[in-house]
């Protein structure tokens, strides 16, 4: 392991800077949107919900783990829109963080010259992965960091507690991305190797890996006996193991285009890695990292519908790994600084498209605005979640994802049927039903069921754009 130099917390505190004023420059353009991503405007929601009294998997509905809601309440107390600026920040700091261990990692693995830029690397490379806001990853990553850390610690020292501590991490992390799965498990895998190199022990062996698998499970283990304890088990399980396995896929073209997007991006830092773990010298943490990229690869490829976001783990092993290249002497002043220059260009060209294609504050600002404060509940069946919490408007149903209702993808998958959910709602007589034009795995019956109520008692109050998309407001004349 290398030294570290002796004036490290000026060294420590001047990168911390350096990663934070990048992370800034890079997330800026976001911040205070409130549809950056649907996917976090469905998890503030569900925060926003849960101070209302509303219980994930029971009255609103999704597979998500309870972990990651309870993190989403955090900045959604603070109400819209300052819960926005909340969540934005707090995955900021956790951006930095990350950085700032990836830049660790990498100096206690011998690679000190290219460290600052691994963690400059990986806060670029976020942002180019579908990290520019607040995505399951991009808090997990950090926790997950942690735990890498913790092994490391284990096997130099020998202690099993360090052991113990990165498995309870990887038990918080499945409370927030289930995915995580097969990286813990490697985790686990590579504790349990050392621990054998150790005692040679089959009962030592036995009792730790009952151990590591105890304290892995615990999280997840509360939060079942929450739910069975206030009646709800079913609902807990279905949404939380079984859903998952009713979804139908994707079109192969679909999937295919998504997957190569995701290999295109990662393709220069994992490319880096490879070939810095292969100039590496041969010792123990270099070989852990890169099991752990190994892993966090083939636990993406495990997933499928495959997102850019699902591709954030992998910047862990992969930026650190990075370093030993980044740090060459022939890298630092020619290749490093035109990589990471290159990536910091993208990255903003990326959050103009998004803005263009996606919306902003201004757009979502004159939709709310169109959709009104009440009286009467709002149906979105297609478009932002958001309009929930801006517009303060009532719901009527759980199932608040539009895609879980009209989705070919979601048909037998959500423990209900889709069109009879749909006329439900609609026979409660939504005030105002918010629907985006036809999309790419909508079910066509479901969007002209919602044209034919929209004929009978609706006026098209409103067509405003949102993004490249224009979004129609229907208030109801009854």
């Amino acid at each position: 392991m290398s030294r570290l130099p002796s004036n490290r917390p000026a060294t420590a505190n001047h990168r911390l800077l350096i990663l934070l004023a990048v992370a800034i420059l890079a997330r800026v353009a976001t911040f205070g949107n409130p549809v950056v991503h649907v996917d976090e405007e469905f998890y503030f929601f569900t925060g926003h919900a849960m101070w209302q009294g509303a219980w994930p998997f029971v009255d609103v509905w999704d597979r998500k783990p309870i972990g990651l809601f309870l993190l989403y309440a955090v900045p959604a107390a603070f109400g819209f829109p300052a819960g926005i600026w909340a969540y934005q920040a707090m995955a900021l700091a956790s951006v930095v963080a990350t950085g700032w261990l990836v830049a660790r990692m990498a100096e206690r693995l011998g690679w000190g010259a290219g460290a600052t830029a691994a963690g400059i690397a990986y806060i670029l490379w976020i942002g180019l992965l579908g990290g520019q806001g607040g995505q399951a990853p991009v808090f997990y990553n950090l926790l997950m960091m942690g735990a890498a850390w913790a092994i490391l610690e284990s096997d130099r020292r020998g202690v099993r507690s360090l052991g113990l501590a990165a498995m309870a991490l990887v038990g918080a992390i499945l409370q927030i991305k289930y995915s995580a799965v097969f990286e813990g498990m490697v985790f686990g895998l590579w504790l349990l190797g050392g621990e054998w190199r150790r005692s040679r022990s089959p009962v030592a062996l036995i009792l730790y890996g009952a151990a590591l698998v105890l304290v892995s499970l615990v999280p997840t283990a509360l939060a079942a006996g929450v739910y069975a304890a206030i009646g709800q088990w079913a609902a807990f399980l279905y949404a939380n193991f079984l859903s998952i396995f009713h979804r139908n896929p994707d079109p192969l073209p679909e999937l295919a285009g998504n997957l190569g997007q995701m290999v295109l991006i990662l393709s220069p830092v994992v490319t880096l890695a490879v070939l810095g773990l292969k100039r590496a010298t041969r010792n123990r943490e270099h070989g852990f990292l890169a099991v752990w990229l190994a892993a966090a690869i083939v636990g993406v490829l495990l997933f499928r519908p495959w997102f850019d976001h699902y591709g954030l783990p992998i910047l862990l092993p992969a930026c650190t790994a990075a370093a030993a290249m980044l740090g060459r002497a022939d890298w630092r002043r020619r290749y490093t600084p035109a990589l990471l220059l290159t990536a910091a260009l993208a990255g903003q060209i990326v959050l103009v498209a998004l803005r263009h294609e996606r919306g902003g504050p201004a757009q979502f600002a004159a939709l709310s605005q169109a959709v009104g404060k009440g009286p009467g509940c709002l149906y979105v069946y297609s478009g932002s979640t958001m309009l929930y919490v801006a517009t303060e408007r009532c719901t009527l149903s759980r199932y608040i994802v539009p895609a879980h209702l009209s989705r070919a993808r979601e048909a037998g998958a959500t423990g209900v049927d889709q069109d009879a959910e749909i006329t439900r709602i609609l026979a409660r007589r939504p005030a105002v039903v918010v629907m985006r034009p036809p999309y790419n795995g909508e079910r066509p019956a479901a969007h002209a069921r919602i044209m034919a109520a929209m004929a009978d008692g609706y006026r098209l109050s409103a067509k405003l754009p949102m993004g490249n998309e224009m979004i129609s407001v229907y208030k109801s004349t009854r």
